[in-house]
């Protein structure tokens, strides 16, 4: 009679590096939409940036590369935890704080862009 091997914790690797390696281009791109809207301006003032983040389809492409680093900070930081905080309570304290944090920033953003 044989048991299989259960391997808690395994089964999150791949989807954890391809979701960084998503989530980089994601960040990558709108870094390159970015700075190539702010070269083609002939100057830089309050009211081009505001100007530039008032276009809808700007706010979207902003909220969803925010949404990219967001889900990138958090891959890693609970990789990070998982890797080298080795009592349970004290890191499910801290991926908490973390979820906690993240959300808050988000909704920070989200009424930032929203009032511009």
């Amino acid at each position: 009679m044989t048991t299989k091997r259960l391997i808690v914790g395994a089964h999150y690797g791949l989807g954890s590096w391809l979701a960084q390696r998503v989530t980089a281009i994601v960040m990558a791109i709108y870094t390159i939409v970015l700075l190539g809207w702010l070269f083609a301006l002939p100057e830089l003032t309050y009211g081009t940036w505001a100007g530039m983040f008032a276009s809808s389809w700007m706010k979207v492409l902003t909220l969803l590369t925010l949404a990219a680093l967001l889900w990138h900070a958090w891959v890693g930081v609970r990789n990070i935890f998982m890797d080298y905080i080795k009592p349970t309570g004290l890191r499910l304290f801290l991926q908490a704080s973390t979820i906690v944090v993240l959300v808050g920033y988000a909704a920070w953003a989200v009424i930032i862009l929203w009032s511009v």
